[in-house]
């Protein structure tokens, strides 16, 4: 075997590259460039989750706890348990392997474990896949998965394989852990892993604690996502301009070297995946190491009184988990059991402590500090869609929802939602306005395309008029149509979105990836990427460039782009950081705001402000406005893309998943922006109610609102004619000087 230290990054080779892989858009074997380090297919067996849940769901005592505060409870309502499911996993996945055939096995190992470890990721377009691999990350997953630097338990890790940066099993040998990109390390022959020791879990299976769970460097094993394949063929690896260099081979590898042997030690041996953390290189999240960036990785929960006040603020996500560690402020943060101390790690904000039973047996003991297991993000979006296409029958895996996991779900969806408004907090103070990170890491974090945050401003007079709008979000006055998907009628309809993405007074926070012009060049050359659209026109649908114009731009230069499986360049990056997030720790893990030099400019040896101060630009004759801080998980330009990016061919099985999204998307709202937090700037005038009618008075035409109401003139009910019963008048003079017809031939009076 190669030593690590003896590797050397051929940047000519990967310049130059001059290989040919074929579009049949499902790989039979895994590239060599898409495998990764950690435990492989077939090495380790997984049991389903239906095993799991016989004990750990349906028996809450609503008197004690409810139901989703059981572990199978939670799980069932989580984005993690319904990965497999997730209908926007499977339209990018198309879009992968358009890409880059076989990359599907970067998106399968996590969206669908069970299926991965079980050796069924191969065609790599999913096709593979069997009804039970519906779930995503199964309990299994978790429950079997030990620390890669073997400091603890020892997992199944096969030379070349072993995910650490010492390449050894030896725990004085192997030095960092690789966490990332789904690199997880499993072991059978202790059954169940988890935080409990044996004298303090009465489990009915065999089981062993492990300290490895309440690490956060557990959640760091899918929460950092790096492409193997940009990192070992990209000239710059896919890394941020200035980070540490990628230590890596020239070697293409199986199929894109004619002359390599599939999977090849050798070959593995010096590749980008197999010698460098995933944090290195071909950036695609870095949720992780936003988080190991910032100084809350390793401040215990209660020295929550220590932190600085506005992260205090009850309005926050650190103060709600601090009150759920402390069980309402009753006693320490800690654990019950050893090890005891808790930090803000991942779990104490996104699997925090309730009281209840973990199990049904009759002696298992109730817990005050019982692990929620739903680890809610902010993904309040996925579960309708997921029940919309099991309703239409376009649900890829896992249909046939049961009512407990339809229930499941919208519990899921309601705790996205308080999670969201727990993210962050506005401030007003005179004309500027402070977004304050209360997360513990970026805000926004996670997948980057599609997902955006901004600051919407309605701006009043002193009438209650609208004056302006910033940050508007509505219908852009256009129509598209697609095929429905079950009845093959057309469907119309007019996309929504921001409407003014580039506005003077747009404040949009998001990450933008892009291609550059000399790996377009090469995807050009070695992929037949000529023709494959960067993108297109939100408003028209028409293509806005190809890789092939790309291609032919002047060096340096770049274009954004949501082809997650192609793009090695980060264009922007305005996302708030965490408390004091270190700049060289956010440096050496490619994770610096673009450019580095916002929210306070810190440079070396700093730390960057956890917050944003946004000058507002009040119209002159406003005197209050509303300001409201939305979220929105997938954008109409992400979607689109999904949907017209996707030429595979038809019959093929990823060929309607773009329009199967696009129809969920459509039907259940848009995606419709999430409210996360809001504000006021200025006071509406103060109204004193007068008399507004009837109609035909003069306060029924005057502009104003004068019974204090919100309605003016004819909109208020007041002012509205009504209609009248002109039957009831006996005489032709009280008839006419009503308004009515007098009828001299029948003597009565008419309405006109």
């Amino acid at each position: 075997m190669k030593s690590k230290k003896t590797l050397m990054f051929l940047a000519a080779a990967t310049g130059m590259l001059l290989f040919c892989l074929g579009s049949a858009n499902a790989a039979p074997e895994v590239p060599d460039v898409i495998m990764m380090p950690g435990t492989q297919p077939q090495e380790v067996t997984l049991e389903a989750p239906g095993r799991c849940l016989n004990c750990h769901s349906g028996y809450a005592d609503p008197a004690i706890q409810e139901e989703q505060t059981t572990p199978g409870g939670g799980w069932m309502g989580s984005a993690m348990g319904n990965a497999g499911r997730d209908p926007i996993f499977w339209a990018t996945l198309a879009i992968a392997e358009q890409d880059f055939d076989g990359a599907g096995d970067l998106c399968i190992r996590c969206h669908s474990v069970g299926g991965w470890v079980g050796g069924r990721s191969t065609p790599t377009d999913g096709s593979g896949l069997q009804a039970a691999d519906d779930n995503g990350i199964d309990c299994d997953l978790c429950h079997q998965m030990t620390n890669p630097d073997v400091s603890e338990h020892i997992g199944v890790m096969v030379d070349p394989f072993i995910a650490n940066q010492g390449d050894s099993l030896d725990p004085l040998l192997a030095g960092e852990g690789y966490y990332g990109s789904g690199m997880y390390v499993l072991l059978n022959d202790l059954g169940k892993l988890g935080p409990y020791s044996e004298n303090d879990a009465v489990a009915r299976h065999r089981m062993a604690q492990s300290e490895f769970h309440r690490d956060p460097d557990f959640c760091g094993t899918c929460h950092d996502v790096s492409n193997s394949a940009v990192g070992q063929l990209a000239a710059n690896a896919g890394a941020l301009n200035g980070a540490p260099a990628v230590i890596r081979s020239g070697a293409l590898g199986y199929p894109l070297d004619p002359n390599a042997t599939l999977n090849d030690p050798n070959t593995l041996d010096g590749m980008a995946a197999f010698n460098n953390p995933p944090y290195a290189y071909g950036i695609v999240e870095r949720t992780f190491s936003e988080y190991k960036a910032s100084p809350l990785s390793t401040t215990l929960v209660d020295d929550f009184v220590n932190l600085p006040a506005d992260l205090q603020d009850q309005r926050g996500s650190l103060y709600a988990a601090y009150m759920a560690s402390t069980n309402n402020n009753r006693g320490t943060a800690n654990y019950a059991a050893a090890p005891e101390q808790r930090y803000f790690s991942c779990q104490t904000c996104h699997v925090k402590a309730t009281t209840g039973y973990g199990c049904d047996k009759n002696n298992a003991p109730l817990r005050d500090d019982l692990p929620m297991h739903d680890m809610t993000g902010g993904n309040y979006w996925v579960y309708p869609l997921i029940q919309h296409q099991d309703q239409a029958g376009t649900l890829r895996l896992g249909d046939g929802l049961t009512a407990e996991q339809i229930a499941a779900m919208d519990a899921g969806t309601a705790r996205a939602g308080q999670h969201l408004t727990q993210a962050g907090t506005l401030d007003v103070v005179g004309n500027t306005v402070r977004l304050t990170n209360m997360t513990g890491h970026k805000l926004i974090s996670g997948y980057p395309e599609g997902r955006r945050m901004w600051l919407n401003v309605k701006w009043y007079d002193a009438s209650n008029n609208l004056v302006r709008e910033d940050g508007a979000y509505g219908s852009l006055g256009v129509t598209f149509q697609y095929p429905d998907p079950v009845t093959g009628n057309t469907v119309t309809f007019s996309p929504q979105s921001i409407l003014d993405l580039s506005g003077t007074n747009t404040k949009i926070y998001e990450v933008h990836p892009a291609i550059t012009q000399d790996w377009a060049a090469t995807l050009v050359a070695a992929l037949n990427h000529a023709n494959t659209p960067v993108g297109f026109d939100r408003i028209t649908g028409a293509v806005t460039k190809t890789i092939g114009d790309l291609a032919a731009q002047a060096a340096g230069t770049y274009e954004k782009s949501f082809h997650f499986v192609l793009n090695n360049y980060v264009a922007d990056d305005n996302r708030i950081p965490p408390y004091l997030m270190s700049y060289d720790e956010a440096k050496k893990r490619n994770a610096l705001p673009v450019p580095d030099s916002q929210y306070g400019n810190p440079g070396a040896g700093g730390a960057y402000q956890h917050w944003d101060d946004i000058a507002l630009n009040p119209p002159v004759d406003a005197v209050y406005a509303d300001l409201t801080l939305y979220y929105q998980g997938t954008s109409w330009e992400y979607t689109q893309f999904l949907w017209l990016a996707n030429t595979t061919p038809a019959g093929a099985f990823l060929a309607d998943e773009g329009v199967n999204f696009l129809d969920a998307w459509v039907k259940t709202g848009m995606v419709p922006p999430y409210v996360m937090a809001t504000a006021t700037w200025g006071a509406p005038p103060t109204c004193t109610p007068v008399t507004e009618g009837p109609f035909g008075d003069a306060t029924c035409a005057d502009g104003i609102d004068n019974d204090c109401d919100g309605l003016i003139d004819a909109d208020d009910p007041d002012c509205q004619q009504t209609t009248m019963d002109c039957s009831v008048y006996t005489n032709r003079t009280d008839c006419r000087d009503a308004g009515c017809d007098w009828v001299n031939r029948t003597d009565t009076c008419v309405n006109p």
